[in-house]
């Protein structure tokens, strides 16, 4: 009866589905809302608007559209409200480059829990279809697969913003040297971070471009460069701001002071490749330990050993 119930329960989501997606047709819920018919014609003026006229249509479960937008709200709200770290979950996705909200990511986040869910759901009923008495991992599969949906999310999200500050890490010090020579050239501090802004291939440049983008709209400088730097969260660039913002209220000379930074980061670039190395000693020592030793061990005594044991 239980493998019957497993049977008709995933059939009957199938089912759901697709007359979710045939009811989404419908000219009455495909119709486009208030919301979808403002947000083109006030991007310039709204970061809100100008992310919602960008979306994509992958957006998590696009299918069920105007039906399930109240459950999947609830899910968010839930998630919010347990999960929490929005202050943290807001500087992962900057260090990872992504300008999509807080609430956004938890939607993703919900969607992968469902997905997951429903991944545990179809490997229980396999495994009840073949022992009938375990039927609790009809109960235990969904959830433990919809949290590890959740974590897996969350753990994409933090490998990509380790090694995107990486590379703003490895990039910092060059970056500082080019803005040195340009404030010795001559040029002024919006230049020199234009200038850098126009670098390919760079992350910190691109950040510099959002930046310079903030100040041409009519955003202060030092709002600017303050903001910047606490959302990507990485202490040298945090200090280079604040000298940055200093030079350019007092008047204190920046070229001199710049050049010293760069130099301490190529100090702890060198520190930071030195410990990486450390580790990957470590890391060696496990083939080295447990794969390659034995097998030379074995190689030089095993010859022996048949000599041995065929002369006697």
């Amino acid at each position: 009866m239980s493998v019957l119930f497993g049977q008709l329960l995933v059939l009957g989501t199938v089912l759901g589905i697709g007359l979710w997606t045939c009811l989404t047709c419908l000219p009455q819920l495909a119709k486009p809302r208030l919301v979808d018919k403002l947000a083109p014609h006030v991007i310039d003026i709204s970061e809100n608007a100008r992310q919602h006229h960008n979306r994509t249509s992958a957006e998590p479960l696009p299918f069920a559209g105007t039906l399930i937008q109240p459950l999947i709200a609830r899910i968010q709200r839930l998630l919010v409200s347990v999960v929490g770290g929005e202050t943290a979950i807001r500087m992962r996705l900057r260090q990872a480059g992504s300008w999509q909200p807080v609430e956004q990511f938890r939607m993703q986040q919900a969607a992968w829990a469902v997905g997951g869910a429903g991944m545990g759901l179809v490997i229980a009923c396999l495994v009840v279809s073949r022992t009938p008495s375990a039927w609790n991992v009809l109960v235990l599969a969904p959830i433990a697969f919809g949290i590890s949906g959740v974590g897996a999310r969350e753990l994409l999200l933090r490998t990509r913003a380790a090694k995107r500050m990486r590379r703003i890490t490895s990039e910092f010090p060059t970056v500082l040297e080019f803005m040195t020579l340009a404030l010795a050239a001559g040029e002024s501090v919006f230049d020199a971070m234009k200038r850098i802004g126009d670098l390919e291939h760079s992350e910190l440049a691109r950040e510099f471009a959002a930046v310079i983008r903030s100040i041409q709209t009519g955003v202060p400088t030092a709002t600017a460069l303050r903001t910047f730097s606490n959302e990507l969260g990485y202490l040298p660039l945090q200090r280079t701001c604040d000298h940055i913002i200093t030079a350019m209220e007092r008047g204190a000379p920046l070229a001199e002071v710049l050049q010293a930074q760069a130099a301490d980061a190529r100090v702890l670039e060198k520190r930071a490749l030195l410990e990486q190395a450390g580790r990957n000693e470590i890391r060696m020592m496990f083939p080295l330990v447990l794969l390659i030793l034995p097998v030379t061990v074995l190689f030089a005594i095993y010859p022996s050993f048949f000599v041995l044991t065929s002369t006697f």
